[in-house]
């Protein structure tokens, strides 16, 4: 059955995940709470002409172990980390899905940028060898919706299905907009993440056009500094993370094992510019006080935040006077990591994955760090638990995301308590 608006919770069953730290969630973890820096020289392809050398891949990943050989090479690499992603949660999740749930059951998933690999691909035979030799597989594999679709054709569901994009807020909004669609009852349950491949000539090429990523080639693992007064940009990463989310009606009746809940989700736009946001963070203010008011939750619930936190001068000096805003001088006592300094920056697939290590900080008591933190900016002087993980309860979690384009969301996750109202 489902459920009304106004009645009906979200909780997490599953999550599936592939990052530069590990292949799956376990991996990814201890890579985090060990305080690991996922960053090295990137092999997918000869970087000696690019300013930028460095990034966050997804190493030991095989396809093969989630496809066939033929279906990998229908997919983009964004789409087979999605898959993969979708399966491990899949598995963690233990859903049965019936022929009953499958026309029910969805699939959104976001990304930044889609098959830009092979966009790029495609468009090097286009240019050497002329139109007729472009594969018929070219649009297929290029669309960013893709992987959302794969995902339904691999494990078998019909309900709704579709890919937010928006820049590096894609995977929070994924998450957000299944939230919103299972509490008015348009799904009992749906995969929802990000996916992205990006570290190819085009996409590293593009954002040194932007002066945006660190140059940090000959140390990479210090390279991602978020909030460091000799950070020098960010460091741009692929992966993919998709969490099971579930009405709990759906959820109770099959006796899933509840790992977290769903308490809100705000989201705005700064309508300021394309790629900076406001000076003052009036974008992230904003995204974070409707997640608060809709939890109907007070600033000092909140035990911890997981920062967009992405080492620009700008980001995180802005999300810093965002969160003193929001948080008054409550601010100064609540632990805000960025996870970006071991992972990188996934682009559409940050937010979920950092959704995701919300959910693991809620039940392992542990606030992962933020490494390379050892000259804090004085505009940075918030907790934001430098270099060392922290054992510490954490009942409710905030996430923020934001992306080029202005937009701002933010996720608030919190320990499933079954009395819950």
């Amino acid at each position: 059955m489902l459920m009304s608006t106004s009645t009906c919770r979200v909780v997490i069953t599953g999550m599936g995940m592939l990052t530069p730290l590990g292949t799956d969630s376990p991996s990814t973890w201890l890579g985090l709470i060990s305080g690991q820096s996922g960053i090295a020289r990137i092999t997918h392809f000869d970087t000696s002409l690019y300013k930028t050398k460095i990034g966050g891949e997804v190493k030991n990943f095989e396809p093969t172990a989630y496809m066939t050989p033929k279906e990998s090479k229908r997919m983009d690499r964004f789409s087979q980390l999605a898959v993969a992603a979708a399966t491990q949660a899949l598995e963690q999740s233990k859903l049965t899905i019936n022929s009953t749930d499958s026309e029910k059951i969805g699939v959104i998933v976001g990304s930044g940028m889609g098959g830009v690999n092979t966009m790029l691909a495609q468009s090097r035979i286009l240019l050497q060898n002329g139109p007729d030799c472009l594969s018929p597989l070219t649009i297929p594999m290029m669309i960013a919706d893709m992987a959302a679709g794969q995902i339904s054709i691999k494990l078998g569901v019909r309900g709704p299905n579709f890919c937010p994009m928006s820049a590096c807020a894609s995977g929070t909004d994924a998450i957000g907009l299944a939230f919103e669609m299972i509490r008015r009852g348009d799904a009992p349950a749906i995969f929802a993440g990000g996916a992205e491949a990006p570290l190819n000539p085009l996409g590293i090429a593009s954002f040194n056009a932007l002066k945006s990523l660190s140059v940090c080639n000959d140390a990479p693992h210090t390279a991602s500094r978020p909030f460091d007064a000799t950070r020098d940009g960010f460091v741009m990463s692929e992966g993919a993370a998709i969490l099971l989310l579930e009405s709990l009606e759906h959820a109770q009746e099959r006796h899933a094992q509840i790992l977290a809940e769903i308490l809100a989700y705000g989201t705005c736009v700064d309508a300021h510019h394309i790629t900076h946001p406001t000076e003052n963070g009036e974008g992230g203010i904003r995204s974070m006080k409707l997640a608060l008011t809709r939890a109907k939750l007070t600033p000092v619930k909140i035990d911890y935040i997981n920062t967009h936190g992405t080492s620009t001068k700008i980001n995180d000096k802005m999300e810093t006077q965002a969160i003193k805003n929001v948080f008054a001088e409550y601010a100064y006592k609540i632990p805000a990591s960025s996870t970006k300094s071991m992972t990188g920056h996934m682009i559409g697939a940050a937010g979920a994955a950092e959704a995701a290590f919300c959910v693991q900080t809620i039940n392992q008591g542990i606030i992962p760090p933020t490494i390379n933190l050892h000259n804090p900016d004085p505009c940075c002087d918030l907790d934001y638990v430098p270099n060392y993980a922290r054992q510490q309860k954490v009942d409710i979690a905030l996430s923020n995301s934001f992306g080029f384009g202005g937009h701002n969301s933010t996720l608030i996750i919190g320990r499933y308590s079954e009395g819950k109202a």
